[in-house]
């Protein structure tokens, strides 16, 4: 059964509207390019999974006692998501995004490059609002290995001998860790004893890791449509994804020969090829071996949630796991 992700924000509806306005306040600046990418920003909607998973946490976890600065700190987490959005739309040279023009095809890259700056400095100046040293660290950590997590892709590009634990790595640098910068923020603002932070932590850093591995899934079964994006985009980009690696690791010597030219010139990946990958990975168990992955990583984020209270945020953060392998976008 299909898993709604409206139903499943239920418990935190109320603070997700408050977070919209939060950040329309939040992202007003004195610079009209700013206000005007920011405006494009904000109408081109996304999920917010991030601040989503901050919400539901303090919420599960405080089991109805007061939360503090857990709106600001929402904010703050897509701020960095979005300003990482913007940087590496430049660096893919991507013009799709959510169904519309990407910042950098609509304004630029200099734009685009300037206003993740922005949003990047801009939630610097929200993080010290609650005079924490641990939300600090927390968001300071995060950031500097999303930036290593970039590289690591960066250097990964083209290389046909990138293996599954260099990608895993990758993943959890790049997705995973803000994921898990989120939920362990949640959990800190509830005042979470050590074994529920901990727990927290991992429950991000596994949910990231699903969500990421279904993507490498859709780039290859869904439409442009349903990802709000170009499908294919991340071969011809020259990344070796999950799929692929299985391929690459476990295929025949013919899938193996195509898959390592095809990663090695992407740029020049004619349709036809595109094609003959796309059957190649049809043909065999590469989908169905990154489900399994996908599966086993959603349920070590469920396991992690053993020592949270039951209640509605718990029960939607064990949902938002079902539906990060059933989602379509």
């Amino acid at each position: 059964m299909s898993t709604n992700l409206q139903s499943i924000l239920t418990p935190i509806s109320g603070d997700m509207q408050s977070l919209n306005e939060v950040i329309r306040t939040r992202l007003s600046s004195d610079v009209a390019l700013i206000n005007q990418i920011s405006a494009y920003i904000i109408e081109a909607g996304g999920k917010r999974i991030r601040p989503a998973l901050l919400l539901l946490t303090s919420q599960a976890i405080a089991n109805g006692a007061p939360i503090q600065h857990h709106l600001d700190m929402a904010a703050v987490v897509e701020f960095i998501h979005t300003a990482t959005l913007l940087h590496d739309d430049v660096v893919d040279e991507s013009n799709l995004r959510r169904g519309r023009a990407t910042a950098n095809a609509a304004f630029g890259n200099a734009a685009s490059v300037l206003v993740g700056d922005f949003l990047y400095s801009r939630a610097f100046q929200m993080m010290v609002a609650p005079n924490e040293i641990k939300i600090l660290q927390i968001l300071a950590d995060a950031t500097n290995t999303i930036a290593e997590g970039e590289v690591l892709q960066l250097m990964n590009m083209h290389d046909p001998d990138v293996n599954e634990e260099r990608y895993m790595q990758v993943i959890h640098y790049k997705t995973g860790k803000l994921f898990e910068a989120s939920s362990a923020l949640g959990a800190l603002l509830a005042k979470a004893s050590p074994e529920q932070f901990q727990a927290a932590e991992a429950y991000g850093r596994h949910i990231g890791t699903t969500f990421q591995l279904v993507d490498d899934i859709l780039d290859y079964t869904a439409s442009a449509e349903q990802m709000g994006k170009n499908a294919g985009d991340d071969l011809r980009e020259g990344k070796p994804t999950l799929p692929l690696i299985y391929l690459l690791e476990r295929g025949t010597p013919d899938q193996k020969a195509l898959i390592k030219t095809a990663i090695e010139q992407a740029e020049e990946l004619p349709d036809n090829m595109f094609q003959q990958v796309y059957a190649a990975i049809m043909a065999s168990h590469a989908i169905s071996y990154t489900e399994e992955v996908a599966k086993r990583e959603a349920q070590l984020a469920k396991d992690c949630l053993n020592c949270f209270p039951n209640n509605a945020a718990k029960e939607s953060l064990l949902k938002l796991c079902d539906y990060s392998l059933q989602r379509s976008t």
